[in-house]
């Protein structure tokens, strides 16, 4: 029997000891909601404590405008107030007591207040509004970046940007003439709107509905097949406005996109390359098809004006970055812009070069890092960026196979050439592997992390990029 009531009494106590921790693990979480709030930054406790104080003082100055009676009036009854409570109840416990009513009823009307502002302003998906907030603050306060190419390269990068900061500038090439943005470029007359709307996209945080539509490509259709939604709406915001620019920054709105897209130019630039074998190919979509190897590559007409925006922006940058993407027609005809790569040597910010890390056959067919460099630097003249990052991880025996059948290899990182071109090399673990399709792209997260820990050592910024990239991992969690 006793043994019995041993059981029954050890049982009950672990039930008890289980309720309890259950109610500690609700209670810190909840509190460490509230002590969000206090997170130095959000520029809300300062606002909070004026208004407060303005009310008191408009109080105040009104009781004094009407004559002074009722100030003395109310500090009399005041002073009456206390002086009966005291008789009543001692000062140890009426002064608690008040303390503590008067911190209830603060505590209860501001979350109350914040309560109502977070019904109307719920960002949904589960997402508190105070983390929303917090993600706000900091993003505002990360480095103005500005990330210069095209293709599905630059629309990589910055997917991974984007957690980082919210002062991001992309600059993107016009000199695309093939598929749905050279028809639209022919029949329309306007700029390529693809790699704009690729990158528009990446730097998206609206609902992913709203990205789908975006980048929907429509099948069927006469006229409609092959035009993705967005270049159709980036070319019918042109058309409305009659300013590229406007148009892009419409477009951003409907995505709620962080930072800004910005065309290298306005002109209708036409690609060119010339072979080592004195043939001139015409046209960003013929060059690729050639069949020979590029000698160096210009732009009809020759040394288009800049867009005013994307001198700005560089000049005003904390960090660039070059690439990644296809060298001679993504990366290369941003540099024909003479301004722009005017602007980019002038700059004493750090500056990178993210090297791909497949050849692609037509334009960099067996180049090495150090060729991808060679060819940056003799299309513009001068040295452009300090280091470059290069891909350390080789693909599956699976992926080499495949990629070799089209004649496409890993480009080999020949550290002795490199180093003799004066450019530091990061080398990291950026590869995202398709495991279904057994495409390479660059891992957008790893190698936002990678240059953005290269910028915090270049600028002595190392302990704050750390903590930028400790707050984000914290919030993914």
């Amino acid at each position: 029997m006793s043994i019995g009531l041993l059981q029954q009494a050890l049982h009950n106590i672990n039930v008890e000891k289980q309720r309890w921790l259950t109610v500690g693990q609700r209670t810190p979480q909840r509190v460490n909601y509230w002590m969000k709030w206090l997170a130095p930054g959000l520029l809300i406790k300062r606002w909070l404590l004026l208004s407060i104080t303005g009310m008191i003082l408009a109080i105040l100055g009104a009781a004094i405008w009407v004559g002074l009676t009722p100030v003395y009036r109310l500090m009399g009854l005041v002073s009456e107030i206390i002086e009966t409570l005291a008789r009543v109840l001692p000062n140890s416990l009426s002064g608690p007591f008040a303390l503590a009513l008067g911190l209830v009823l603060l505590i209860w009307g501001q979350s109350r207040s914040v309560g109502s502002i977070t019904e109307v302003l719920h960002p949904g998906d589960g997402e508190e509004l105070i983390d929303r907030l917090l993600a706000h603050r900091r993003l505002n306060r990360g480095p103005k970046i500005v990330a210069i190419g095209g293709g599905t390269g630059l629309s990589t990068i910055l997917r991974g940007l984007k957690e980082y900061s919210a002062n991001i500038t992309a600059i993107v090439t016009v000199a695309d003439d093939g598929g749905s943005s050279g028809r639209l470029r022919r029949e329309m007359g306007t700029l390529p709107p693809g790699d704009i709307r690729n990158c528009v996209a990446a730097l998206a945080t609206e609902e992913e509905l709203l990205t789908q539509l975006f980048q929907y490509r429509f099948n069927t259709g006469d006229g409609l097949s092959g035009h993705s939604f967005g270049n159709l709406f980036l070319t019918a915001m042109t058309d409305i406005t009659g300013d590229p620019e406007k148009a892009i920054a419409a477009s951003s709105k409907v995505l709620a996109v962080r930072g800004r897209v910005l065309p290298a130019t306005l002109s209708d630039v036409c690609l060119w390359a010339e072979m080592t074998d004195g043939r001139r190919i015409e046209g960003e979509s013929q060059i690729p098809h050639a069949e020979g190897r590029i000698a160096r590559v210009g732009c009809t007409p020759a040394n288009p004006p800049a867009l005013p925006a994307a001198i700005k922006a560089i000049e005003e940058a904390d960090f660039i970055i070059l690439g990644p993407g296809s060298l001679y027609t993504s990366v290369i005809p941003n540099l024909l812009v003479p301004e722009i790569r005017d602007a980019i040597a002038r700059t004493k910010v750090p500056r990178i070069y993210a090297c791909n890390i497949m050849t692609q056959p037509g334009e960099t067919d067996n180049y090495t890092v150090a060729d991808h460099i060679r060819a940056i630097d003799r299309a513009c003249g001068k040295k452009l960026f300090d280091a470059v990052v290069v891909n350390r991880r080789y693909p599956s025996a699976h992926t080499l196979i495949q990629y070799a059948q089209d004649n496409s290899h890993p480009v080999f990182c020949d550290r002795e050439a490199i180093t003799q071109l004066g450019r530091r090399i990061i080398a990291a673990n950026i590869l995202d592997e398709d495991p279904k399709t057994g495409y390479v792209r660059h891992d957008h997260q790893r190698l936002a992390r990678v240059l953005l820990r290269w910028y915090g050592k270049s600028n002595g910024f190392q302990n704050r990029i750390d903590e930028v990239l400790n707050e984000w991992a914290e919030l993914q969690q």
